[in-house]
C-alpha cells in the first residue's frame, strides 16, 4: 500500500498530501488544516449526489434500450415522444442570453487556434503554452504544405529552391491580409520606416519598379521594434496580430528583394492543458504530475531541459513580446503564451488519490476524479488569482474550466454547484470558475439549450467532438441495430445536423462576443496541406475556436482567421434556420449491404481494430494517453480516448448484432497485431504482442471489443484504468 495520511474521514496519498501542503498552498492565503476539512465537507455533499446522476445515466440507458427491444419496427414520433416522457428529451424553456463576465478577449472576442496537449507531459505543454506566436516560414518550409517534388525536397541542410517558394506563399498570405494600394508584396524591394526615433513613425512601401505602395488599410500597421536595420512591423487583422521580421543580413533575408526574414502569426490564443482524454493518468502518482505540472504553469516556474547537439537547454514559458507604437513613445506589450484552460475529468471515474470514510466501520470509499480535479486545479489558479505568478495567465481573474462528458442540465447544475462550493472553499469571488461544456454526449446535444441554461453565468465554451458523440451515438442505440461503418457515419444526416445545431443554439443563447463556440480536431499532423484546404470549413460554420494537433498546425490554421471574419459569419448564420432535432435522431443505421458483403464487413473490422490496437498498446505499456497512430494506410493519425471509444464501440455493436462472430474479431486482433508490431518496430520501449498474444495490453484491447455494451455509457476508462494499473503493478514486481 501506498504511504497515506488520515485527516479526519480523509484518507490521503502522501505525494498528493505533500504537493498541496507544501507546494501549492504556501503563498494562496489559504489554512492546510481549513482546506482538508473543507473540502471533506464537500466531498459529504457531492459524493451521494454524483452516484446518483451516474445510476441516472443507466437507468435511462435501460429504458431506451427495453423501447428499442420492444419497437423492432422504428418510429421516429414514438421515439422522440418516449425520450420526453422519461425525461430524456427536456423542455427548452424560453429563449436568454448568457451573462458571463470578465473574460478574457482570447476567448469572447478574438478567433483562433486552440491546442489540446496532455499536461502530464511538461514538454508537451511548455510547447503549447509557447505557441501563441508562430513562424510562417518554417510551417511552409517543414511541412507538406510545399510538396517535396524534385527540386524542393528539404534534405539536410536549406533548399533555396523550397526557400524561394515559402516567400512566394508568404507573399500571397500579406497580399491577402494587407493588400497594397498598387502592385504586390512581391515585388517590394523595401519596408522603411520614417521618422526617428522618439518621434511618429510612418511606414514606406518601396516597390522594385521604383514606385511607392501605400497599404489601403493603414490602420493595420500598429506597432514595431527597430534595431539598426532590423526591423518588426507590427500588423493587426480580425483581432490578430502577425510580424514581418525585416533583416537583409539574415541567411534568409539577404535572398529577398526586401529582406524579408520571416513572418511571425499569432496562432494558439488558447491552450486546453488536458487532465482527461489525452493523459494517462490512473492512480495517485499519476495525478500528482497532472498537478504538478498544473501548479508550474500557474507559477510560471514550469522548466524542462531537453539535451540538443550535446548541450543541456531548458523550456520555459516565453516573455512578454514588446513593441513600440507609432507615436514613438508609447509600448505595447502582447502576451508571447497561449491564455490556459484546463480540462478535468467528467463525472465517470473515482480516484485512489483520496478515499473518504464516514465511519470507522464503513466502507472505504476512492472520490470521484472529477471532484479532485474540480478542487486542485482551482487551488493552484489561486497563485494567478492573487498574482503570486511569474506571469499573469487571465487578465480577468478568471479560471477556465472545460468539462467532458456531460450527459444533460442535470449534470452540468451538478458542475456549477460544485464551482461554486469551491469558490467559497478558497474563498473566491462567486463566477471566478468558467465552465467550457463538451457537446460529445447525446443527451447533452439534444438539451444543449437547456445545458448552457444552466451556466449561463459561468459559460465560456461549447464544442462539436465527432468521436466521443458518435460513440454515444452507437451505444445509447445499441438495441436499435446494426450501425453504419466510421466512415458512412461521417456522412449521415446526423451528424450536420449535430454540428449546425451547436452553432446555432450557441448563437440563440448569446454566445457571440462573450463565448467560444468550438470545432473539433484535426487528426493527421502530417497532412497539414490537406489541412489548410479543408479546416477553413470550420470559422465557415460559425466557429471562433477549432482543435489542432500541434504549434506548426495552429500557425497554419491561423490564416484562416485571416481569411475568414467569423463574427461576420456567425451574424449571418444568426438568421438561419435551426438545425432539425428530428435528424439529430436520425438513428445511423445500417442497410443489409454493409453486413452482407463480408469482404467490406471484415475490412472495416480490421481498420477499427488496428486504431484500437496501436491507441491501447500504447497506452497500457508506455503509459502514452495521446499518439500520432498510423492506420492500415500507415497514414498517422492523431489518437486520444475518444478515437478508441467510437472504434470500440462499432466491433461491439455488430459483434451484438451477430454481423461478426467472435472468432472473426480474434483472427482480426492478431493479424492487426503483427502489424502494429511492424509499425512500431523502430521504438525502443514497444513491446510486440505476437506471436503469444497473452500480453496485458492485447487483452485491454480485446476486451475493449468483445465488452464494450457492458461498459458505462461505451466508455473506455474504466477497462484501461483497470489493465494499466496491472502494468504498472507488473513494472513494481520486475
Amino acid at each position: 500500500m501506498p504511504n497515506q495520511v488520515t485527516h479526519n474521514k480523509l484518507i490521503i496519498d502522501q505525494s498528493l498530501y505533500d504537493l498541496v501542503n507544501q507546494e501549492i498552498i504556501p503563498g494562496t492565503g489559504i489554512d492546510s488544516d481549513e482546506f482538508w476539512n473543507s473540502f471533506q465537507v464537500l466531498l459529504k455533499q457531492f459524493m451521494p449526489r454524483n452516484k446518483r446522476l451516474l445510476s441516472t445515466r443507466d437507468s435511462l440507458q435501460n429504458k431506451i434500450d427495453h423501447w428499442h427491444l420492444s419497437n423492432k419496427k422504428h418510429d421516429p414520433v414514438a421515439y422522440k415522444n418516449f425520450l420526453k416522457e422519461i425525461n430524456y428529451l427536456v423542455e427548452e424553456g424560453p429563449d436568454f442570453q448568457i451573462t458571463t463576465e470578465n473574460i478574457d478577449p482570447e476567448i469572447s472576442t478574438i478567433a483562433g487556434p486552440q491546442l489540446v496537449v496532455p499536461i502530464n507531459n511538461a514538454r508537451f505543454a511548455l510547447n503549447a503554452s509557447n505557441a501563441r506566436w508562430g513562424s510562417l516560414f518554417d510551417a511552409f518550409y517543414g511541412t507538406d504544405v510545399i510538396p517535396e517534388s524534385e527540386g524542393l525536397e528539404k534534405g539536410k541542410s536549406f533548399n533555396p529552391a523550397r526557400g524561394k517558394e515559402v516567400i512566394r506563399l508568404a507573399t500571397d498570405f500579406l497580399d491577402f491580409v494587407i493588400p497594397l494600394t498598387e502592385g504586390s508584396h512581391k515585388d517590394v524591394s523595401a519596408y522603411t520606416l520614417l521618422g526617428s526615433e522618439g518621434s511618429t513613425r510612418q511606414l514606406q512601401i518601396y516597390l522594385h519598379n521604383g514606385h511607392i505602395a501605400e497599404l489601403k488599410n493603414p490602420k493595420s500597421f500598429i506597432a514595431y521594434t527597430e534595431q539598426k536595420s532590423t526591423y518588426g512591423l507590427l500588423f493587426k487583422n480580425n483581432g490578430l496580430h502577425f510580424e514581418i521580421q525585416i533583416d537583409p543580413f539574415s541567411p534568409i533575408g539577404k535572398t529577398t528583394l526586401a529582406g524579408l526574414k520571416d513572418i511571425i502569426l499569432e496562432a494558439a490564443l488558447t491552450t486546453i492543458q488536458d487532465c482527461e482524454d489525452s493523459v494517462t493518468a490512473v492512480d495517485a502518482e499519476d495525478k500528482v504530475i497532472v498537478y504538478q505540472n498544473w501548479l508550474g504553469l500557474m507559477k510560471g516556474t514550469l522548466e524542462v531541459s531537453i539535451e540538443k547537439r550535446g548541450k543541456t537547454l531548458f523550456r520555459r514559458l516565453n516573455p512578454d513580446r514588446e513593441y513600440t507604437l507609432l507615436d514613438g513613445k508609447k509600448t505595447l506589450s502582447l502576451s508571447a503564451r497561449s491564455l490556459l484552460m484546463v480540462r478535468n475529468v467528467g463525472h465517470l471515474m473515482t480516484t485512489d488519490a483520496i478515499h473518504y470514510q464516514e465511519e470507522p466501520d464503513s466502507p472505504l470509499l476512492e472520490i470521484p476524479e472529477g471532484i479532485l480535479d474540480g478542487v486542485i486545479t482551482s487551488l493552484a489558479f489561486l497563485h494567478d488569482y492573487h498574482n503570486n505568478s511569474v506571469y499573469k495567465n487571465s487578465a480577468t481573474n478568471s479560471l477556465y474550466i472545460v468539462k467532458p462528458k456531460m450527459h444533460g442540465p442535470d449534470e452540468v447544475r451538478f458542475t456549477v454547484d460544485l464551482f461554486s462550493e469551491i469558490e467559497k472553499l478558497l474563498k473566491l469571488q462567486k463566477n471566478t470558475l468558467k465552465i467550457g461544456i463538451m457537446d460529445e454526449e447525446r443527451r447533452t446535444t439534444v438539451n444543449l439549450k437547456a445545458c448552457i441554461r444552466e451556466a449561463k453565468e459561468r459559460l465560456i465554451f461549447i464544442n462539436t467532438g465527432f468521436l466521443d458523440r458518435t460513440g454515444d451515438e452507437i451505444h445509447t442505440s445499441m438495441e436499435a441495430g446494426v450501425m453504419l461503418n466510421k466512415e458512412q457515419l461521417k456522412k449521415q444526416v446526423w451528424i450536420k445536423a449535430y454540428e449546425d445545431w451547436n452553432v446555432d443554439i450557441g448563437l440563440a443563447c448569446g454566445l457571440q462576443g462573450k463565448a467560444q463556440i468550438g470545432k473539433g480536431m484535426w487528426a493527421m499532423p502530417d497532412l497539414m496541406a490537406d489541412m489548410l484546404k479543408e479546416k477553413i470549413q470550420h470559422p465557415l460554420a460559425g466557429a471562433n475556436c477549432a482543435w489542432v494537433p500541434s504549434p506548426t498546425a495552429a500557425t497554419l490554421h491561423a490564416i484562416h482567421y485571416h481569411q475568414v471574419n467569423v463574427r461576420h459569419v456567425q451574424q449571418e448564420l444568426a438568421r438561419r434556420q435551426r438545425a432539425s432535432l428530428d435528424d439529430i435522431l436520425t438513428i445511423p443505421l445500417a442497410t443489409t449491404d454493409l453486413y452482407e458483403n463480408e469482404n467490406t464487413l471484415l475490412s472495416c473490422l480490421d481498420n477499427n481494430v488496428q486504431s484500437l490496437l496501436g491507441y491501447v498498446v500504447r497506452w497500457i505499456d508506455q503509459g502514452i494517453g495521446c499518439s500520432k497512430v498510423p492506420d492500415t494506410h500507415h497514414v498517422e493519425l492523431m489518437e486520444d480516448r475518444a478515437t478508441l471509444r467510437i472504434s470500440s464501440q462499432l466491433i461491439t455493436n455488430w459483434f451484438y448484432h451477430k454481423v461478426i462472430s467472435e472468432e472473426q474479431i480474434r483472427d482480426s486482433f492478431k493479424h492487426m497485431a503483427e502489424l502494429v508490431d511492424e509499425q512500431n518496430k523502430n521504438d525502443p520501449f514497444y513491446t510486440p504482442m505476437a506471436p503469444d498474444f497473452t500480453g496485458i495490453a492485447f487483452q485491454a484491447a480485446l476486451d475493449l471489443a468483445l465488452k464494450g455494451r457492458t461498459q458505462p455509457n461505451g466508455y473506455t476508462e474504466p477497462l484501461l484504468h483497470f489493465y494499466r494499473k496491472q502494468k504498472k503493478n507488473e513494472f513494481t514486481q520486475n
